[in-house]
């Protein structure tokens, strides 16, 4: 009996010993791949294919993007537009996230497209076409926080403003909720020993509060709106006569839901087995993504009572009068609070996005004062100048553009 105990015991120590050895391996290759782009290895590879998966929902986060930007949708084709829109925009996310896990998987490295770019394109217009590609990225990905941002304080103040009918929302009131909510993030993403698990957890929360208000609104509704109405109603108040134009305007609320699907690509020197892992999250991203946002959208349809209170509601924020409608100031606060706490997730995810992107930019030589822009700080595994500036950008844009404040 003894005899068999040490024989399974010795067992069980080779078959942790094989498991070693094959996270070793699985090291080198990453570290020698890397190497082979020209690069070293210089932050841990701390995520997993699942956290990876969060990185990009997190950030992509389509039924929360679609919350926020219902007014443009609304007034430019109504429902019409986002049923069908998303449809749409959903086989062209496809479609784009297939050509992205293609390049990620043959060049997993942290620059993304703009790497791409330079090894893809024709020597003579690579470094150019790299230049330009990388500048137009992380100006996207400074630009995606701002809005993010302005979202999530626009809800706030929207709230605010529900529970005293008499204000008047200026445009000062969002940007100082919005200052507060970058700088929050900002420190969330100081510890990148934990980003995996920030992401993890925005992933819970975000696909918890979508089965909550999903399920709630219209089983709280004292009416709901006939299957006419959520599939066959175009509304145009945009202005142009053509309601062809109209279409081509909403299309932009079904976009932003499936905006920066590169994300996942940027933490590619972050992750073991980039070339499995970063595909996987990509697709995985456009399906949770077009699954949340598309029901997300019939059920808020269906649950709609007054159209033009919700197109002109004093909050600015049409998902909270849909909520109101349905459910009443109180129920409406504490959806628009999920909302909100999924929000946070979504801009933690984006500073993590952009302060890769200007990182790996600077390190090759992309941005202004790249020797500082580019330097890791070791022990807390961060870009910390890099998140630092780019967070400091995120606040200026805030300070600069009043209209965030009303989008």
């Amino acid at each position: 009996m003894a005899e068999k105990d040490k024989t399974e015991e010795m067992l069980e120590d080779l078959g942790s010993i094989s498991a070693s050895v094959a996270d070793l391996e699985q090291v080198n290759h990453d570290v020698l791949r890397l190497a082979e782009m020209g690069y070293e290895q210089e932050m841990r590879r701390k995520f997993s294919p699942w956290s990876v998966l969060a990185v990009g929902f997190s950030l992509t986060n389509s039924w929360f993007g679609l919350s926020f930007s219902l007014a443009t949708g609304i007034n430019s084709g109504g429902p019409v537009i986002l049923i069908y829109g998303l449809m749409i925009l959903g086989l062209v996310s496809v479609s784009v996230a297939i050509s992205l896990a293609e390049m990620a998987s043959a060049y997993p490295n942290s620059g993304g497209q703009y790497f791409w770019a330079k090894v893809l394109a024709p020597p003579r217009y690579a470094g150019i076409v790299s230049y330009l590609t990388g500048w137009f990225a992380y100006a996207g990905s400074i630009f995606a926080s701002a809005s993010v941002a302005s979202g999530m304080a626009s809800g706030i103040v929207g709230l605010y403003q529900l529970t005293h009918p008499d204000l008047t929302i200026q445009a000062w009131h969002v940007v100082v909720t919005y200052e507060l909510f970058t700088f929050f993030c900002y420190f969330l993403n100081t510890w990148g020993r934990a980003l995996p698990a920030i992401n993890t957890l925005s992933l819970y929360l975000s696909l918890t509060s979508f089965i909550v208000i999903t399920i709630a609104v219209p089983a709280s509704s004292s009416s709901h709106q006939p299957a006419s109405f959520v599939f066959t109603e175009f509304i145009n108040n945009t202005g142009w006569k053509e309601n062809g134009v109209a279409f081509l305007i909403g299309l932009i609320n079904t976009n932003y839901p499936f905006a920066a699907l590169d994300c996942a690509t940027h933490v590619a020197e972050e992750v073991s087995n980039p070339e499995r892992a970063i595909p996987i999250a990509l697709l995985g991203t456009v399906a949770i993504g077009f699954s949340t946002a598309w029901l997300f959208a019939v059920s808020m349809m269906f649950s709609i009572h007054d159209l033009d209170a919700v197109s002109n509601t004093a909050t600015l924020v049409p998902i909270i009068e849909i909520f109101n409608q349905a459910i009443g100031p109180t129920g409406a606060i504490a959806l628009e609070t999920l909302i909100i706490l999924t929000g946070v997730g979504c801009l933690t995810t984006c500073h993590t996005w952009q302060a890769r992107l200007c990182w790996s930019f600077a390190r090759d030589k992309g941005l202004p004062f790249s020797s500082q822009l580019s330097k890791v700080d070791h022990k807390l595994d961060v870009p910390i100048v890099a998140h630092t500036v780019s967070v400091v950008i995120d606040a200026l844009v805030g300070e600069c553009d009043d209209s965030l404040a009303v989008c």
